[in-house]
């Protein structure tokens, strides 16, 4: 992918592959266009619900994705913020 074009596909967002586009698809995020669409919180919040074994390190990835930033450096940078924002929705982890 050149370095200015955008995303045709979600597996071509930073960090996610096949596998996270057929997430995506489980609750009707099928293309960029749509997971730009939609708040990182939002979307954590419906993979929580209907997708098993979505973890802290989603709404990482999400972010990531999003900010074209690998997950471990907004885990790294962010995790306080998304912490307190996920606590304030009910998602924190226990």
């Amino acid at each position: 992918m050149a370095k200015n074009s955008k995303p045709k596909q979600i597996r071509d967002l930073k960090g996610f592959g096949p596998r996270s586009e057929e997430i995506f698809a489980e609750i009707g995020i099928y293309s960029v266009d749509d997971f730009m669409a939609i708040d990182p919180f939002q979307l954590y919040k419906r993979l929580k619900a209907e997708v098993k074994g979505t973890g802290l390190n989603s709404i990482y990835a999400i972010i990531g994705a999003r900010e074209n930033k690998h997950w471990q450096e907004i885990a790294r940078t962010q995790k306080a913020d998304i912490l307190y924002k996920l606590d304030d929705m009910g998602l924190a982890p226990k």
